[in-house]
């Protein structure tokens, strides 16, 4: 399954895969994880589902806003 990142009818895929690859080294440098275990646990956040409605604009944020925000979460 291919998944498509569009905003305002531009294709964003790249900048949405680059932003998250981002966001998962930071978690894994943070928390000293192997890279693997970051994305499976940044995967099964409520940040990435957020990431994925792209109306939202969150994938236009800093990735260490972004990687904030998941800690965030995390501390709910």
């Amino acid at each position: 399954m291919e998944t498509k990142y569009t905003y305002n009818g531009e294709d964003i895929t790249l900048d949405v895969m680059f932003k998250i690859e981002r966001i998962i080294c930071l978690m894994a440098e943070r928390e000293k994880k192997d890279f693997d275990v970051a994305f499976a646990e940044f995967l099964a956040s409520e940040t990435y589902k957020a990431l994925q409605h792209t109306e939202n604009a969150l994938w236009a944020e800093s990735s260490e806003y972004i990687t904030d925000e998941y800690y965030r979460e995390k501390q709910r």
